[in-house]
Formats: structure tokens, C-alpha cells, sequence
């Protein structure tokens, strides 16, 4: 970890690149697009749809935004950024501006259909044909009979204590609360610092190793690691981060023994989701490919039918499984996956990270993911499928 004293060298010598890193973290902070995506309303609207037997579009209530869209895109747009006189470092944070400004764009958008839809294209993209093709690959694999491991029987309470003991081997604090109005059974908040369960829910064992290799050895490793860098763009995220993150995430449930074919089916399902919406298919059409079609079961049909049809059309999910299969590939060449520990950074920006480091302006690593070493995936099932993802 950097000391305070280099920090001071350093804002002496890039003091217009540590004002601007500054102004836009405190700009940041106010734009977490998942608090404001989850609707406020689910477990109403899915005993409604439930009820009308899949046939009435759902009616999402969302949070209220806690910011004014154009006055902070003007603050934005109003750093002064031709005072950074070095090219890479005036283009990257150019575009990290852009990447915020699309953000800014996605949250005013949360639940005006299309509109957000569009806004959502632009930051997370739509599934590709390869990546449709992926999915469909995993799909025909048979289900495999549940194990013990899988039954839901823990509460939310012993969820929490499970990741307290979890999180002993970090040296970071583990901040836990709980919600109603997630989407997720658990998720991190990367401005709060905390990792959020889900009130309602119950939790198999399998899920708990799952979540606790996600959320806590990948996304709160990240966030953490991203503080102790010099500059805050680590922390708050570069453009096109999400990709590279939740593959990351992903990777860290299979190298730590807790990604099942059901977890990676779930995967796929998503991809195929998302694809729907470029499709046109409203919320009944895609839950009924999910669970029509392919017989997902209606609970867990609604989920991921909800992740990706909240908001107007969030396409988010889709990353996770092409995210994944950029990680995997890289690690089967044995390149080193710190870096991308580094904070909330790309695969895409590991060249940039790098002239960081050679200028001082990027650091090692204190925190790294405990399953990146375990190699604790026993099933060769997931090794196959994984080799031959497109």
C-alpha cells in the first residue's frame, strides 16, 4: 500500500491529474446504477404475474434519483481537461468521462422502456451470435441430480455469519446488511462497502461457497484493492469494467469449487435472455423461452426473466459468461490475473494500468482472490465445457 508520503510526491508532480481524479470521485459517488435498478415492488408483481398464469406485463416501481442528471453531466463535462498534459493519461480519462456521462444517462432512463433500453446498449452491449451460440452449448448438457449441498436451508441471518467467517482470510472489514429490494440473493455495493443479503431468501450450502467467492474474493477484493491506489479511477471504475469483473467473480466460484452446471446454466439462460430483448419479446415472451421452452422452473424463471427485463431492458447479464471465458482463456496461458485485481478495471486497460505503474500512478496488489490458488474444481464436466466456449 501506497504511504502518504509518495502520495504527496505525486500530487506535487500530476497535481491537475489528482484534482480532476478528485472531482470526479466525489461526482461518482452519486451515481451507483444498482441501487436505483432494482424495483422496490417484486415479490408483488410476481404473485400478480404468477397469478394472471404469465400473461400480465409486470409494473415496476423503482427508487427515486437523489441527483439532478443534467447539472452533474454539465459538472462532468466542465473539467478542464487539457490541463493534463500527458496524451495517454488526458485519453483515458476522457473517456472514463463518457463512460460516467453514459451511466448518468442509464439511472435518468430506469423504467421509461426503450429509452433505457438504448442507454443500456450503449454502456453493457447486446449478446452476440457467438455468445448465443455458448449458451445454447451449455443448455444441452442433462441436469445432474441435486446434492444435499444444494438445498436451501439457511436464513439470511446464518448467510451472514457464513461470510463473516468467510471474509476472516481478507484483511478488509465485511460490512453486512440486509434488503427487500435487491434482485440478487446477495450483491456488493462498492461506494457503501457493503455486501448486501437478501431479507427473504434461503440459502443452499453450495450457494453460500458461491456467493462467498463472488462477492466477497472477487468484488469486495477489487473495491478494496482499488482504495489503496493512488488515483480513485480504481475504485469508482473504468469504462467497460463490468465484463472483466464478473468474469473474474465467476472464475473465483469455479477455481474455489463452487460453480455447479446449474450455476453455469444460469449463465447461459441469462445470455439468452438478454438476446431476447434485441428480439423485441416482452416480460411474458422471454419468461416463457426460459420457462416454456426450456423448463426452468417458474421461481427461478421470473429471476432472471426480472435481471434482465428491470429497468426497460437491462442487458448486464450477458457479460458474465463471455467475461468468464476471456478470464478462463487466460488463465490456460498462464498469464498472471493481478492486475485486474487492481480496482475496477478491464481486461482492455491492462496496457494502460501498466504505464500507470511505470509513472508511480498504480500499485501492487495488496488483497488477492484466496481461489485463484485453491484450483478446488473437481468436475470435468465444467472443465470441458469451459476448454470449448467459443
Amino acid at each position: 500500500m501506497i504511504g502518504a508520503k509518495e502520495i504527496k510526491g505525486l500530487e506535487k508532480e500530476y497535481g491537475n491529474l489528482f484534482e480532476i481524479d478528485a472531482n470526479l470521485d466525489r461526482l461518482v459517488r452519486r451515481i451507483e446504477l444498482l441501487s436505483y435498478i432494482n424495483p422496490l415492488n417484486i415479490e408483488k408483481e410476481k404473485h400478480r404475474f404468477f397469478a394472471s398464469k404469465f400473461t400480465i406485463e409486470p409494473r415496476f416501481k423503482y427508487p427515486k434519483l437523489k441527483f439532478n442528471p443534467y447539472k452533474l453531466h454539465r459538472l462532468f463535462f466542465s473539467q478542464r481537461l487539457e490541463r493534463i498534459t500527458d496524451d495517454k493519461l488526458r485519453q483515458l480519462y476522457q473517456d472514463i468521462i463518457y463512460h460516467y456521462a453514459n451511466m448518468i444517462q442509464c439511472i435518468e432512463t430506469i423504467g421509461k422502456g426503450k429509452a433505457f433500453y438504448y442507454n443500456s446498449l450503449r454502456v453493457y452491449g447486446t449478446p452476440r451470435e457467438r455468445d448465443v451460440q455458448n449458451a445454447r452449448f451449455i443448455l444441452h448438457y442433462a441436469n445432474t441430480p441435486d446434492s444435499s449441498d444444494m438445498e436451501k436451508v439457511f436464513s439470511p441471518m446464518e448467510a451472514k455469519a457464513y461470510f463473516e467467517d468467510f471474509s476472516e482470510q481478507y484483511g478488509f472489514p465485511l460490512h453486512i446488511k440486509f434488503s427487500t429490494h435487491i434482485a440478487a440473493d446477495a450483491m456488493v455495493s462498492n461506494s457503501s462497502r457493503t455486501l448486501i443479503i437478501k431479507k427473504n431468501a434461503k440459502f443452499s450450502k453450495n450457494q453460500l461457497l458461491t456467493l462467498a467467492n463472488h462477492e466477497i474474493g472477487v468484488h469486495l477484493v477489487t473495491t478494496f484493492n482499488g482504495l489503496e491506489q493512488p488515483l480513485k479511477i480504481f475504485s469508482n471504475g473504468f469504462p467497460k469494467n463490468v465484463e472483466t469483473q464478473e468474469g473474474l467473480a465467476v472464475f473465483s466460484e469455479y477455481m474455489g469449487g463452487a460453480l455447479t452446471l446449474k450455476r453455469l446454466k444460469e449463465l447461459a439462460y441469462r445470455v439468452l435472455a438478454a438476446d431476447s430483448l434485441i428480439k423485441g419479446y416482452s416480460f411474458a415472451d422471454t419468461f416463457d423461452l426460459i420457462h416454456g421452452q426450456y423448463k426452468l422452473n417458474k421461481e427461478e424463471a421470473f429471476a432472471i426473466t426480472l435481471r434482465v427485463h428491470r429497468g426497460g431492458g437491462f442487458t448486464k447479464d450477458r457479460l458474465y459468461l463471455s467475461g468468464l471465458r476471456k478470464i478462463y482463456k487466460k488463465y490456460q496461458m498462464e498469464e498472471s490475473l493481478a492486475t485486474l485485481l487492481s480496482g475496477k478495471v478491464s481486461l482492455e486497460s491492462e496496457e494502460t494500468i501498466r504505464y500507470l505503474k511505470t509513472l508511480g500512478l498504480a500499485q501492487p496488489i495488496t488483497h488477492k482472490s484466496q481461489s485463484f490458488t485453491q484450483k478446488l474444481n473437481t468436475n470435468t464436466t465444467l472443465d470441458f465445457i469451459l476448454n470449448n466456449l467459443k
